[in-house]
């Protein structure tokens, strides 16, 4: 089990390729859906999302429209003003996202979400694995970018691999 952030990175990166074609692999094999569940279950288990949190510095959140009221109610103020300081644009589509700062995101502190019990459902459902909607072959194209910067995302991939049969 990889757990170093650097080494992720850099393997993530050097694996895009094979990760690409293990996507397309997945897509045109029949997946075991639920072994590939129990597996990411058993590798989060053994990591310690808030130990690391570098998927708080490094992606962004997408916010949607009933969570933007929720958060203004958990940190004190109106929706409005939510929108104004705690909120941005993305820079690739223009969705509506948590703030980022140099470190990461907004209520990032150290390791620890300042919103933890309100935090929105990308955050709560990441690295989205285990949940999330659709099939897992069709929320492929997510893990590739995350394996880069996600121990339970590369190690999951790695496993994946390894039980599904792909020979790279």
């Amino acid at each position: 089990m990889i757990t170093d952030l650097v080494q992720i990175e850099r393997l993530g990166e050097k694996k895009r390729p094979e990760n690409e074609r293990f996507r397309r692999f997945m897509k045109t094999h029949d997946v075991q859906e639920r072994r590939f569940r129990r597996m990411a279950e058993e590798i989060e288990a053994r990591i310690d999302c808030r130990a690391c949190a570098n998927c708080c510095r490094v992606a962004e959140t997408d916010l949607a429209e009933r969570e933007v009221d929720r958060l203004a109610r958990a940190v004190g103020v109106k929706r409005t003003e939510f929108i104004e300081r705690y909120t941005m644009r993305s820079k690739d589509d223009g969705a509506l996202i948590l703030r980022r700062t140099e470190h990461g995101c907004l209520f990032l502190d150290g390791n620890d979400c300042s919103i933890y019990e309100d935090r929105p459902e990308t955050c709560r459902n990441f690295p989205h694995l285990v949940r999330g909607s659709g099939s897992i072959a069709s929320r492929m194209w997510q893990f590739i970018d995350r394996a880069t910067y996600c121990p339970i995302v590369y190690n999951s991939l790695e496993t994946y691999k390894l039980i599904s049969g792909f020979r790279g």
